[in-house]
């Protein structure tokens, strides 16, 4: 967990954590390796982010679309099941329910609209998704009420192999 206050510099280090900014100096080693010895392309596969919600974006697509982004599409069955089911373990199951054609009902700006709570969690599932060995969530729980919160918990910290968690104090 890193907390800090707004300008403090915590997106900054989650930008180099991620390889999104090079470091100026010292080494972010992950398995004794850094970025060059991996390759940007495997650190990218390595670790995985949920940037601020500011920086996030659902696409107008379907919701299948935006929670699997980095694998084939269309989807395989076993990638759709795996998006329902980290869906349910984040509470979403009742919005899959009530969306028509349900992970393929389109949301984004034009589509189906979330809530803010809701969108922070389909970034949460976004980033599970990708299986990463690093799972980064910078203020990713800011929009939760303490029950939301609490059941989405529950699931990053079942499912994150390694997490990072950036918050305001």
């Amino acid at each position: 967990l890193l907390q800090g206050p707004s300008g403090s510099g915590k997106s900054t280090l989650a930008s180099c954590l991620t390889g999104l900014l090079p470091i100026e100096s010292g080494q972010i080693l992950l398995g004794g390796l850094d970025m060059s010895a991996h390759g940007e392309r495997k650190w990218r596969k390595l670790v995985a982010t949920a940037p601020q919600f500011h920086e996030n974006h659902l696409y107008s697509q379907p919701l299948a679309f935006n929670l699997l982004l980095g694998r084939a599409w269309p989807p395989s069955p076993a990638d759709l099941a795996e998006a329902r089911k980290v869906c349910e373990e984040l509470g979403l199951g009742p919005l899959l329910e009530r969306m028509p054609g349900g992970l393929f009902t389109h949301v984004g700006e034009t589509g189906w609209q979330l809530s803010h709570g809701e969108r922070s969690r389909v970034y949460i599932a976004r980033t599970l998704l990708q299986r990463a060995q690093v799972i980064l969530l910078d203020e990713s729980f800011a929009a939760l009420d303490p029950q939301t919160l609490s059941h989405t918990l529950r699931c990053v910290f079942q499912r994150a192999p390694t997490l990072f968690v950036i918050a305001h104090p």
